[in-house]
């Protein structure tokens, strides 16, 4: 895989005071986590982020991330990504540190190629159930994304992780074999198709479940209650008089 260049500056601010007021001037806040270290704050410009993601078909890439005073650039690769919420902007980036001697774990996206026979000429569908292949490789084996030919899938037949060419020597799969990656569904009839739009139907004409008639009840069952447990109390504040009209004959 092609290595990427990206400058980077130190940062020092911190909270969200700090990263909105950072954010306003065209840059954002990140960390360059490495093992056996704490992270390493820093913030990059925006748009050269964003040129960068533009030339790589998937986020998996490694960067060799140059920081202003730091003795040599920091080899890394996409840790997570956050995106705001409503204008969909970059606002926080993880990077994680590593090694080109040491394997890791990444999933590759699977992109499928060709058009299925089943779909071309018996009218089924395609499905795509995985879409991404967990592999355990070198640093520079890395690749952005794995093809998977589906051109002779006929109807009812499926293609699973054991059918994608891979070098093995390379990447290890630590998916299971027998996982379906693709798939061609037979179309469905006008009956089944009729069937399901009625039973969309019926269910949006129940709409939810009623649950007067239940709290009614349990109101009259409350106020029955209220009932029986003042009466008691009545009883007795009758039978007072009569214990004092006692007292006054003895």
């Amino acid at each position: 895989m092609k290595e990427t260049k990206l400058t980077a500056k130190p940062r020092s601010g911190k909270g969200s005071a700090s990263a909105g007021r950072l954010r306003r001037t065209g840059w954002f806040p990140a960390v360059v986590y490495g093992e056996g270290r704490p992270g390493v704050d820093i913030q990059l410009n925006e748009h050269d982020f964003l040129v960068m993601l533009r030339r790589h078909r998937s986020e998996n890439m490694i960067v060799d991330l140059a920081v202003e005073g730091a003795d040599k650039p920091f080899k890394v690769m996409l840790k997570a990504m956050q995106h705001h919420p409503v204008t969909g902007r970059v606002i926080h980036v993880d990077f994680y540190e590593i090694s080109m001697t040491r394997k890791i774990e990444i999933e590759l996206p699977v992109k499928l190629t060709g058009i299925p026979t089943g779909v071309a000429n018996e009218g089924g569908i395609l499905e795509h159930v995985l879409r991404a292949l967990t592999v355990q490789c070198l640093p520079g084996d890395l690749i952005e994304e794995v093809e998977l030919d589906v051109s002779g899938l006929t109807v009812g037949k499926t293609l699973r992780v054991r059918d994608v060419q891979i070098d093995a020597a390379k990447y290890r799969v630590l998916d299971d074999p027998d996982q379906v990656v693709a798939a061609v569904a037979a179309p469905r009839t006008e009956e089944e198709e009729k069937a399901e739009a009625e039973a969309e139907a019926a269910a949006a004409a129940a709409g939810p479940e009623v649950l007067t008639e239940k709290k009614e009840e349990e109101g009259e069952e409350g106020a029955e209650k209220g009932k029986e447990s003042k009466a008691p109390a009545k009883e007795a504040k009758a039978s007072a008089p009569e214990k004092a009209d006692k007292k006054e004959k003895k």
